[in-house]
């Protein structure tokens, strides 16, 4: 009796084993298929919520102006956050726009012609007499250029375009995390408190803390980081415009990324610089040269003035996280992984100080 009440026990030992593995399998095939049917939403909302943590106190000071409409405050604040990021990428973009439009009316009329380089070409170091020639040539007879050169203005036009067609998706993605930003600002005081519910109870008793911490260095970021890239970008387009550089908004977009991951603009500017010496006159080259420098400068003055206080975030955190955001979600994948792999660090850094701290209690 004895063999057969433990063959009864292994009988249901075994069934429970069974029941449970079904069950885990079927609970881990419904996550994975719920997270194949939000993943491609996964980066604008991510986005869109680092933007709403980052803009949390304009909305907290204009809900007290506005006497506490909330819908009606972020409903303000999104379309001036649109207005923000539509008005300069409208700006930038046109100029772009109308320079293929015009080299497009001139090939296809027969006109396009290449002005010749002036002698200042030759005076540019390492690459001056390789560019004089090919400049040259071009102006003499643009066919023979084109047709000696056709690899790299293969290469060069594929970039463009790529690069135009990635600027064109992010500034849509942007769009939609600031309307998803301001549907997260309409619920931001009961988001804040589930979010605070779900950190203590992993984190038990620390749980409040580490969510303000982890707010307090996204709005750093976002500030202190994208903040002041993107004024650098704004103030670089218009230098770009006003003297009459082709493509400004591409060339703006370029000073975006490499102020994101820490690089200074002027390793865009630089060249462009000694480009405007040799199209333009001495007084205009040489303003906006000081303006170039000023604009790759202004990070020393400006990222103390938005950078949240006692936030000291490595720029290696900052560069990895927008190369690898990059990498793995395109143009907002720069952005938000820079923010995120930043939060990450903080969260790290403050849990093994509390870890030390209890320990040497």
């Amino acid at each position: 009796m004895s063999e057969t009440a433990e063959n009864a026990d292994d009988r249901q030992f075994h069934a429970r084993v069974m029941d449970a593995a079904v069950r885990i399998g079927l609970l881990a095939l419904l996550v994975f298929w719920c997270f194949s049917i939000v993943r491609p939403f996964i980066m604008p909302v991510l986005w869109g919520a680092i933007m709403a943590v980052a803009i949390y106190p304009l909305f907290a000071r204009a809900y007290a102006k506005l006497g506490g409409r909330q819908k009606l405050t972020a409903t303000l604040i999104t379309l001036l956050a649109l207005a923000v990021l539509i008005v300069p990428t409208v700006l930038l973009s046109g100029s772009m726009v109308d320079g293929v439009q015009k080299l497009a009316a001139e090939a296809e009329a027969g006109t396009l012609s290449v002005p010749p380089p002036t002698e200042k070409v030759r005076d540019w170091p390492l690459i001056g007499e390789q560019a004089y020639g090919a400049w040259t040539l071009a102006s003499r007879n643009l066919r023979a250029a084109l047709t000696k050169y056709k690899t790299q203005v293969e290469a060069v036009v594929g970039w463009f375009i790529g690069a135009a067609a990635g600027i064109g998706k992010g500034v849509l993605m942007f769009v939609i995390s600031i309307l998803i930003a301001g549907a997260f600002l309409v619920y931001a005081r009961s988001g804040s408190r589930a979010l605070e519910t779900v950190a203590t109870r992993v984190l038990k008793g620390d749980g409040k803390e580490f969510v303000e911490l982890a707010g307090a260095t996204v709005r750093s970021v976002a500030q202190g980081v994208l903040g002041v890239a993107f004024i650098q970008a704004i103030l670089a387009g218009i230098g770009l415009m006003l003297v009459g550089v082709p493509y400004a908004g591409l060339w703006a977009m370029l000073v975006l990324l490499l102020a994101i991951v820490q690089l200074p603009p002027i390793l865009v500017l630089a060249p462009i610089i000694v480009y405007v010496f040799s199209v333009e006159s001495t007084v205009p080259a040489v303003l906006f040269m000081i303006w170039s420098l000023i604009v790759s400068a202004s990070d020393a003055f400006l990222k103390p003035l938005f950078l949240g206080r006692g936030m000291d975030i490595p720029m290696l955190v900052i560069l990895l996280g927008a190369i690898g955001g990059m990498m793995m979600s395109g143009i907002i994948g720069l952005f938000v992984g820079a923010v995120v792999l930043a939060v990450g660090y903080t969260l790290f850094t403050a849990w093994l100080n509390q870890g030390g701290d209890m320990a040497t209690g």
